[in-house]
């Protein structure tokens, strides 16, 4: 019979594994336009994105960043992360760890498309649920980030966290989570173009 004892002591090794997307797994051309008074001012790649503070009028269009089709065919794998994704996946399905996704971006418009992508590179996809940050609004992409992570902190299931992302602001706030949660792993990992990480501390 499964003991008590041991449904904690199976739940305190589970763990999980979030990925970022742009610039993290792939290398993407998308831009987030910056509209005022019905005009586009600015075209900002994913990094200028994370950075870039509306002003006064000022509004996002997020059109690129949800179409499947430039996400697609422009997009670029990053070798060492996609081998990372795979091999960290496999070895989650067989201790009852979890693998997911969580990009500041909204929801696609062609779900199969956007799919296709990850499955081309041999990333069992079917596997990684897609947490889109965007869906949660306008506002900076750290935030919208922190609300999900606490979702998933908040269900009290995983002793261990990791991070693998190319924005230092998205890592920082991940690790400010231990305040909250002292009895999580937390760790985090700063993504290169080139595929390697640094544990960030």
């Amino acid at each position: 019979m499964f003991s008590l004892r041991q449904y904690i002591e199976e739940q305190a090794t589970k763990g999980l594994t979030i990925f970022d997307i742009d610039e993290t797994m792939f290398k993407t051309k998308a831009k987030v336009k910056v509209i005022k008074n019905g005009e586009t001012i600015k075209s900002l790649t994913n990094q200028e994105f994370n950075k870039y503070k509306l002003k006064s009028g000022e509004k996002f269009d997020f059109g690129e960043f949800r179409s499947a089709e430039v996400f697609y065919k422009t997009s670029t794998p990053i070798g060492k992360m996609i081998g990372k994704v795979k091999a960290i996946l496999r070895n989650a399905t067989k201790r009852g760890s979890r693998v997911i996704i969580v990009t500041a971006r909204p929801n696609f418009d062609n779900r199969d498309l956007f799919l296709k992508t990850f499955r081309e590179q041999g990333i069992d996809i079917d596997k990684i649920y897609i947490e889109r940050a965007g869906n949660l609004g306008s506002g900076p992409a750290a935030d919208n980030k922190k609300v999900i992570f606490k979702k998933y902190l908040d269900q009290n299931i995983y002793a261990r966290m990791r991070l693998f992302d190319d924005d230092m602001k998205n890592l920082k706030m991940f690790l400010g989570l231990k305040k909250e949660y002292p009895d999580v792993n937390f760790e985090a990992f700063l993504a290169n173009p080139d595929g390697r990480v640094r544990k960030v501390n």
